[in-house]
């Protein structure tokens, strides 16, 4: 055996379904990570180095360690999570891209608050690889499986059900009222049947998670007339790379089958990023689509914003609207605030088995778990704060409370690290998926730790953010103040050089941007630093308001009240 087969690349989720769908057939004319020379033809002209149209580069990028371990003519095994082996790639292009390059040929702006930038330029890894692979086995779903289909598949359960005339609707969310009403319309107008196709792999970050989203599918589903639409999964992981990446769906939907698509105004668009600035132009992925339509073969349907008419109780485009009508909508939003806040959703909107659905999986903010992560330095009194916030929590009612304090979660988790920086973060990483895995239960996590680094900072917030609330309280008391207290003698050790890397002396902390609160302990008692942070809780929903509250725990509310009106307390 080749000794190069040894050579194992465990996938990433987004290797894994671009992966799925080259095998498959979905990514047709690709069948295999990109070339050098064909990833440099689609970044400038859209096609392959053969001129077939492709607007989207498919590459496997591996990190440095792994890529001077192979050479050119090797084959390396392509292994999911668990190392079960899914393909073998032959090695025939290795090369480091210019990743600026990419970012601006494939989603118009290096702006990293764009999720595709954002991927390419921090997680992705440094160097390509490119060559042929051998299908040992397809990635295993353990889920909804009579809703995922090959497009092999699909298209003989077409001409079985002799469907000649197919619309593909592409989404990333849940299906309303209006996104009915436009694939019915759309079904009429080609006088032929509709394919539900929603994206299941990777899609944009705080989007609802798919399952959610297949359970309203199906539910939804029986609202179609008979015989009048299917529902299948489709594997990809979206870019958001807007006019490129519909151009790129419409091409993925003929090779699954369809005649037609539906392209929308802000097609794969991921919204308003800095400064709310929006990216791409409206209609700017409708031309782009219908520029290429008669190459790819697929026709598309250009459709209007759509909205309710409350006058004539109907879905109509805004240029079916009388003089005087205007119509009402409600975004994505603005219905995942509405359920966060346990607002009332309107009937026109949705359909009420949609909508309990979805209250299933978006819970009221005082009924989901949420994080409390103090940063401070040493001494700060992150940890005082932290246990005199849990007493208070406590009191309201029960509550699954945890307390992650940093000098105890490294003697658990973290008692082989050192102090370097590579391992400061990986502790505070630790802190953080403990955190979110409490958060996601519906528990509350208090953290206590120096957390000096703000790269790691910022990885905890978007982890655990997906799973709940997350308050980020900067304890700010002084660098003198801190040494004051310091009943350890840690800072004069390292003043006098016998403590190395010690946040504040020897090694830097990176001051916070962005915390929800920030507490100085010099100018606030303990009393007063908690009802700053439970007065924020309140007030972002995460406990119930002072009113509600007090109808279930009167005692503690107006102790609470007393303790805010009246500031008495002792000082850390």
């Amino acid at each position: 055996m080749d000794y190069s087969l040894n050579q194992q690349w465990i996938v990433t989720p987004r290797q894994r379904y671009d992966l799925e769908m080259l095998l498959v057939g979905g990514f047709d004319p690709v069948f295999s990570f990109l070339s050098q020379t064909d990833y440099e033809n689609v970044l400038l002209r859209m096609r392959l180095a053969n001129g077939s149209l492709w607007p989207i580069p498919i590459t496997l990028d591996v990190d440095e360690e792994f890529a001077e371990k192979i050479q050119i003519g090797d084959e390396i095994k392509l292994c999911d999570v668990d190392r079960t082996l899914l393909a073998c790639m032959h090695i025939n292009d290795k090369w480091q891209p210019n990743k600026l390059f990419e970012a601006e040929q494939v989603f118009g702006t290096l702006d990293i608050n764009h999720p595709g930038v954002d991927y390419l330029l921090n997680k992705a890894g440094t160097w390509y690889l490119g060559g042929s692979i051998r299908l040992v086995q397809f990635p295993k779903h353990y889920d909804f499986l009579d809703l995922r289909h090959t497009p092999k598949t699909l298209k003989h359960f077409f001409l079985k059900m002799g469907w000649q005339r197919i619309v593909g609707f592409q989404t990333r969310n849940p299906i309303h009222r209006a996104h009915m009403e436009l694939t019915l319309r759309a079904a009429k107008q080609i006088e032929g049947h509709i394919l539900i196709h929603p994206v299941v792999g990777l899609t944009k970050p705080g989007d609802i998670d798919y399952y959610t989203r297949v359970r309203c599918y199906q539910k939804i589903l029986y609202r179609y007339p008979t015989n009048q639409a299917f529902l299948s999964l489709l594997p990809l992981a979206m870019r958001m790379a807007g006019p490129k990446e519909a151009l790129w769906h419409a091409i993925i939907r003929k090779n699954y089958g369809c005649t037609h698509f539906i392209v929308g105004r802000d097609h794969a668009d991921p919204g308003t990023i800095t400064n709310g600035k929006i990216l791409y132009p409206p209609f700017a992925a409708q031309e782009l689509v219908l520029q290429y339509q008669d190459e790819i073969g697929i026709e598309t349907l250009l459709f209007q914003e759509m909205g309710y008419v409350q006058e004539r109780k109907k879905y109509l485009f805004k240029d079916e609207l009388r003089a005087g009508e205007i119509f009402v909508s409600i975004s994505g939003t603005a219905l995942r605030q509405a359920l966060l806040n346990d607002n009332p959703v309107p009937e026109w909107f949705s359909f009420p088995e949609v909508v309990a659905e979805l209250r299933h999986s978006y819970l009221p903010k005082y009924k989901q778990g949420f994080t409390v992560f103090f940063t401070g330095l040493s001494g700060s009194g992150k940890t005082s704060l932290a246990n005199a916030l849990i007493a208070r929590l406590m009191s309201y009612g029960k509550r699954n409370i945890t307390l992650l304090d940093g000098d105890t979660v490294r003697q658990v988790l973290g008692s082989e690290l050192s102090y370097s920086k590579h391992d400061r973060d990986l502790n505070i990483r630790r802190v953080g998926y403990v955190a979110a895995e409490i958060t996601k239960v519906g528990g509350i996590a208090i953290c206590a730790v120096i957390a000096p680094y703000a790269e790691a900072r910022n990885a905890n917030r978007q982890l655990i953010s997906q799973y709940g609330g997350y308050v980020k309280v900067y304890v700010s008391t002084p660098l003198s103040i801190c040494e004051k207290r310091d009943t350890k003698g840690l800072y004069a050790k390292a003043r006098r050089g016998e403590i190395k890397q010690f946040t504040g002396i020897n090694d830097p902390y990176e001051l916070p941007n962005d915390p929800e609160i920030e507490i100085d302990t010099t100018k606030l008692g303990i009393d007063e630093s908690i009802n700053k942070i439970i007065d924020f809780l309140f007030k972002t929903g995460y406990l119930k308001n002072p009113i509600e509250q007090a109808v279930l725990f009167p005692q503690t509310i107006t102790k609470h009240v007393a303790q805010k009106n009246i500031m008495l307390g002792s000082r850390i």
